[in-house]
């Protein structure tokens, strides 16, 4: 970006020259641009802290030598890597019966795909767009794995798509139509007592793209007369759209009222049944007025498009990415500039989440000259999990991550919301300090005095006791590889370099270092095992570590 404002302002300035008759042999030749500065190590490092699943060192040094865009840009070229196949290849040959329990394998790849797929930032994207058009294992999707399995890949595969085309493919997918109950979903009947079921039709306004309030482009809220939010939608506008969203249902049904669900058809858009969408007049926002007698595929495209155009959009998705990738707290400023990116990518197209997500990576927030306040954000506790892993190439045995209960041992797990407002509110503000500040931190909602103990305490049992020292080792249990602390354990400095490499990007405080330090001049230098051990856990457990710059 800077190299592009250079070679603007070089041609610029030779133009002028032109202009005032700047020209003939004789004149002295305009001197290229100066190349620009090359990318930090800790620049590339809050790069991946960012839009990876933890930082490793070649992976750093692929950012210094691509430089932030072309990294990014390489990221984006890669091809997602998908959990459907997966599932659907370990219940290969198994009756139909019991299909909850491959749940197990759908968060098994998650894992794989997080830890190991060479698409990181598709990943990270997916699982930011996860947290906010939410559906959950935990409910009635308890037993439909290849649906979850699918509508994650839904995510991945449109991590850097267009927005509009998300949406539609979320409103039809038997995950969404399921959770949140549009599936099965008919037409008023007075005479039976049959409603349009509103469910759908509220979080898709609330939660997945426009808030309760209007906002202006910079992510603020608007306010009418008496300085008072004006609210985006009221019961009239949701039962418009409840109305549109009738008539859908298991695809390949032979009637509506018997649709059933199998491996089949959970993993492909809803069929309408047009005797069951209602055909009647439907008011959407601002005003917009469905005319009678569209088809229901009309109806939801016109309602989709109408949701899709209203200015509330560009903000909304730009401030929660930026909360789930780079800050808890953007500044007006950012999120209008993000804003405008997903109002009109440059090229005239809106939508585009490719272009809001390099917007978000490469603002100048994102990576501020100077510290603020607002820098940062506490990571989530499966990214302190993740990091953990990558950093020290954890495996098992068997080769599987089977961590089926992760949202019991860390408050979160991939798709393992509580409910659809996901595991915390992006407007929870702890009271104290940060809400006197009037920040936020929507982490901390979880970050629980029994979720912080469970969590440092499965820390202390990886790092100590699940390493490649331990011979009792069984197949499923998840290890991690401590060899090279050991090798350098009788050097505490060199010790606590290369945590602090691997963990840290090399970025320790004095104050931490000084703790370790105090920590292993009580352990004899030939008890390399505990000095690595004891180093890690230091670190994993430390505030630095939680906190993503």
């Amino acid at each position: 970006m800077l190299m592009n404002k250079l070679v603007a302002l070089t041609a610029s300035f030779t133009l002028g020259l032109a202009g005032c008759g700047g020209s003939g042999s004789g004149d002295a030749p305009v001197s290229p641009p100066p190349p620009p500065p090359p990318v930090t190590k800790a620049e590339a490092v809050q790069l991946l802290s960012q839009s990876t699943f933890g930082v490793l060192d070649d992976e750093t040094q692929a950012v210094i030598d691509l430089r932030l865009d072309g990294w990014i840009d390489d990221q984006m070229l890669r091809a997602p890597s998908l959990q459907l196949p997966h599932v659907q290849a370990a219940a290969a040959g198994v009756d139909v019966g019991m299909d909850g329990k491959f749940q197990r394998d759908r968060v098994d790849i998650w894992f794989r795909n997080s830890l190991h797929g060479d698409d990181q930032l598709r990943q990270r994207v997916a699982f930011a767009l996860s947290e906010i058009m939410v559906v959950s294992q935990l409910g009635a999707l308890s037993n439909r794995p290849f649906a979850l399995a699918d509508y994650y890949d839904v995510l991945a595969r449109n991590a850097f798509g267009n927005y509009r085309d998300l949406i539609e493919e979320i409103t039809l997918h038997p995950a969404m139509g399921v959770y949140l109950s549009m599936l099965g979903n008919e037409k008023p009947d007075v005479a039976l007592n049959i409603r349009p079921d509103e469910n759908y039709a509220r979080e898709l306004m609330q939660l997945f793209s426009i808030g309760l309030v209007e906002l202006n482009l910079d992510g603020t809220d608007v306010l009418d007369g008496d300085g008072q939010p004006i609210p985006t939608y009221d019961q009239e506008i949701i039962e418009g759209f409840a109305h549109v969203y009738t008539g859908w249902t298991w695809a390949g049904a032979p009637r509506f009222e018997r649709a059933r669900g199998s491996r089949q058809n959970q993993v492909v858009p809803m069929q309408l049944w047009p005797d069951f969408h209602d055909s009647g007049e439907k008011v959407l926002l601002n005003g917009t007025v469905l005319p009678a007698n569209q088809t229901g595929e009309q109806d939801l495209a016109a309602a989709l498009d109408n949701i899709f155009n209203h200015p509330n959009v560009g903000p909304f998705i730009a401030t929660r990415l930026i909360q789930r990738l780079v800050t808890s707290n953007p500044s007006p400023g950012f999120v209008s500039r993000v804003a405008s990116t997903f109002n009109d990518n440059g090229s005239g197209v809106r939508g585009d989440l490719g272009a809001v997500v390099r917007a978000i990576l490469l603002d100048e927030e994102a990576r501020p000259s100077m510290a603020m306040e607002i820098d940062g954000k506490l990571k989530e506790p499966l990214l302190r999990l993740t990091q953990l892993w990558r950093a020290y190439d954890a495996t098992s045995n068997s080769g599987r991550y089977p961590i089926v209960a992760a949202y019991i041992f860390f408050g979160q797990g991939p798709l393992q919301s509580p409910s659809v407002f996901n595991f915390f509110s992006p407007f929870y503000s702890p009271p104290g300090e940060i809400r006197n500040s009037g920040l936020v931190a929507p982490e901390l909602e979880i970050a629980t005095e029994y979720q912080n103990t469970f969590l440092s305490n499965y820390f202390f049992s990886q790092v100590f006791g699940l390493n490649q020292t331990n011979q009792d080792l069984r197949d499923d249990d998840v290890f991690i590889d401590i060899s090279e602390e050991m090798a350098v354990a009788d050097d505490i400095d060199a010790l606590i370099d290369l945590v602090a490499l691997k963990l840290l990007g090399g970025q320790i405080s004095d104050t931490l270092r000084n703790e370790i330090g105090g920590m292993l001049a009580l352990i004899p230098e030939t008890d390399s095992t505990i000095r690595a051990a004891e180093t890690i856990y230091f670190v994993v457990t430390s505030p630095e570590y939680a906190y993503q710059r």
